[in-house]
């Protein structure tokens, strides 16, 4: 298990059908991610792999996060309430957690701005820690300083064509795709630098 401490898993009570409610929260920010229900079993595979693990209620199956999405929920703790009739899953994310998306299945607004900038950050980070074969964030931050900032200048110089024919009406979405670009580019050289992008968002307030 990666951090936190095991709980007793005969102390919990599991449901008729053998589950317990599990919340997932953010142990970075806080954040309430998701609700899931556990099995013995799946609580076990949690505990044992670090990777938060549910069971399906509507495939009656384990349900390993991020399986199919990649988006997985890294463990960091879990707790049980004072009745021992639901837990508290603390993790890190990997990504977005709800399908549709968006950091939290718990956020009404799908155009959550630039909290969805958190879930590529972790993405980025998680890429450059591991550098997985065939990652181009891991190729890029492989390549150092002069690799990843010479693709934030190529990603300017589109923006700033893509800003022009905007303004004739020949954008066709070009603008937001390579401000995208750019963007990303711009986390990419954070994360190679080994720099938060809470510097870069305290510098922007005080600009405000």
């Amino acid at each position: 298990m990666n951090g936190g401490s095991r709980v007793d898993i005969d102390s919990i009570v599991f449901d008729e059908s053998g589950l317990v409610p599990a919340i997932v929260q953010d142990v970075s920010s806080g954040e309430v991610l998701m609700l899931g229900y556990m099995s013995r079993e799946s609580l076990k595979q949690t505990e044992s792999e670090g990777v938060v693990t549910f069971w399906s209620r509507s495939r009656s199956e384990l349900w390993r996060k991020g399986d199919s999405s990649g988006n997985r929920l890294e463990l960091r703790g879990i707790a049980q309430d004072c009745d021992g009739d639901a837990l508290l899953v603390q993790a890190t994310p990997t990504g977005p957690t709800c399908h549709t998306g968006s950091v939290s299945c718990f956020t009404n607004d799908a155009n959550e701005g630039f909290r969805r900038l958190e879930g590529l950050w972790r993405v980025i980070t998680d890429r450059a820690a591991r550098r997985p074969a065939g990652s181009y964030t891991a190729e890029l931050i492989g390549g150092g300083v002069n690799a990843t900032t010479r693709k934030v200048t190529e990603e300017a110089t589109e923006v700033l064509l893509a800003a022009k024919d905007h303004a004739t009406g020949l954008d066709n979405g070009e603008l937001a795709e390579e401000a995208a670009d750019l963007l990303y580019h711009l986390l990419v050289v954070l994360a190679e630098r080994g720099e938060s992008p809470a510097a870069f968002l305290d510098a922007l307030e005080r600009r405000a």
